[in-house]
């Protein structure tokens, strides 16, 4: 069974989201839910740590991508969390940051080791690609559902 946890916080100005478990067809709509959540309350700075995602699939990706033009289109940032792999493997990402990477999406994103950092950090000396380089970007489809559980 698939399943996923996320837990907010606030800083300040920033919002934290801990995602845990899976990012798929089926928990990706409740991660969807809880950026619109946030944005409609007023929210436009956020922080989505992965640091606890053991998978993540296109659709989990498609989230990441709407989720990053959303906070843009209301002029928000998003910084995303991607640890180095917990085996210690100096110079390799962990499993969101291999999918990101292979899927060529990565560097659309502001990418920290870890939330201190991610909040503490002013804006970043290289600004992630913009919409034009965004249209080149081959997004998956797929189908919002209220539903979280099979």
């Amino acid at each position: 069974m698939t399943t996923i946890e996320v837990d907010e916080n606030e800083y300040g100005s920033w919002t934290v989201l801990r995602v845990r478990g899976e990012m798929d067809l089926v928990t990706s709509p409740g991660i969807r839910r809880r950026v619109h959540d946030a944005v409609a309350g007023g929210r436009h700075d956020l922080v989505i740590d992965l640091s606890a995602v053991r998978f993540c699939d296109s659709s989990g990706v498609g989230v990441l991508i709407a989720a990053r033009r959303l906070l843009r289109s209301c002029g928000g940032r998003l910084r995303l969390i991607l640890p180095e792999d917990r085996d210690g493997h100096v110079g390799h990402v962990g499993h969101v940051g291999r999918v990101l990477a292979a899927l060529g999406v990565r560097r659309l994103f502001e990418v920290y080791e870890d939330v201190p950092g991610a909040l503490t950090a002013t804006a970043g000396t290289e600004e992630p690609a913009g919409p034009a380089e965004l249209a080149d970007v081959a997004l998956p489809r797929q189908q919002v559902t209220d539903r979280i559980a099979p």
